[in-house]
C-alpha cells in the first residue's frame, strides 16, 4: 500500500510563507520602490533562508507581486460570476480593478527599476487580466444588461482613466464616479433595458 506523503503539509506551510511575502511585498513595495528585501522579510514573519528560497533576488519578487496580484484580480471574474448577477459581478471586478490599478501605480517605480536595467526581465502581460474582462461581458452582453459588442479593448480604453488618478491622494470616490460613467456607457444601448428610461425590462 502507498505510503502518505510527508511533505504534504510542508508544502501547504511553503505556500502560505510565499503568500505572505507577496502580500506584504505588495504594501512595501507600492510605499517605498527601494525598500530592503530583510525588511520585507522581517515584516513578513519569515527568515532570511525562507525568503531567498522564493525570491532569490529584488526582479523575482518585483514581477511576482505585480503578477500574483493581477492573477488575484482576474480570478475574482469567475468568482463573482458564480455568486453574483452579471451586471454586479462585473460592477464589483472594475471595483476591485480600481485598486488593482493604484497598486500597480505605487508599484511602477519598483518595476521600472527592474524592468528598465540592461538584461533585465520582461514587464508581465495583462492576458490574465483580459480574458478576466471578455468573461464579464460576455456573460452580460448574454444577459442583455449592456450593448452589445464591447471587447476587452474598448472597455480597457474606457476605463484607462483609472491610471490617471494619484493613489496618494483620496482616490477612491474620483474612482467610483469614473466607473459609474462608464457603467452607465456600456448600458446605453443594452437590449435588456427600456430605450426611455433605462431600467431593466422584463
Amino acid at each position: 500500500m502507498p505510503q502518505p506523503k510527508k511533505d504534504t503539509p510542508l508544502r501547504s506551510d511553503a505556500q502560505r510563507n510565499r503568500e505572505r511575502i507577496l502580500r506584504v511585498a505588495m504594501v512595501e513595495l507600492t510605499l517605498r520602490a527601494d525598500v530592503p528585501l530583510s525588511e520585507i522579510a522581517k515584516k513578513a514573519g519569515v527568515g532570511q533562508a525562507t525568503f531567498y528560497r522564493n525570491f532569490p533576488h529584488r526582479e523575482a519578487l518585483v514581477l511576482e507581486v505585480y503578477r500574483y496580484e493581477m492573477q488575484q484580480v482576474s480570478e475574482a471574474a469567475t468568482e463573482l460570476l458564480d455568486t453574483r448577477a452579471p451586471e454586479q459581478a462585473l460592477r464589483e471586478w472594475m471595483d476591485r480593478l480600481a485598486g488593482f490599478a493604484m497598486t500597480k501605480a505605487g508599484l511602477a517605480n519598483a518595476i521600472r527599476l527592474v524592468t528598465g536595467a540592461p538584461g533585465g526581465p520582461a514587464k508581465p502581460g495583462p492576458t490574465p487580466m483580459t480574458d478576466a474582462a471578455r468573461t464579464l461581458l460576455r456573460a452580460n452582453e448574454e444577459a442583455g444588461t449592456i450593448r452589445p459588442g464591447v471587447s476587452p479593448e474598448d472597455f480597457f480604453l474606457a476605463i484607462a482613466g483609472l491610471w490617471q488618478i494619484d493613489p496618494h491622494e483620496d482616490w477612491q470616490p474620483r474612482a467610483a464616479r469614473l466607473l459609474d460613467i462608464v457603467t452607465d456607457g456600456l448600458r446605453a444601448g443594452a437590449p435588456g433595458r427600456d430605450r426611455t428610461t433605462g431600467d431593466r425590462t422584463r
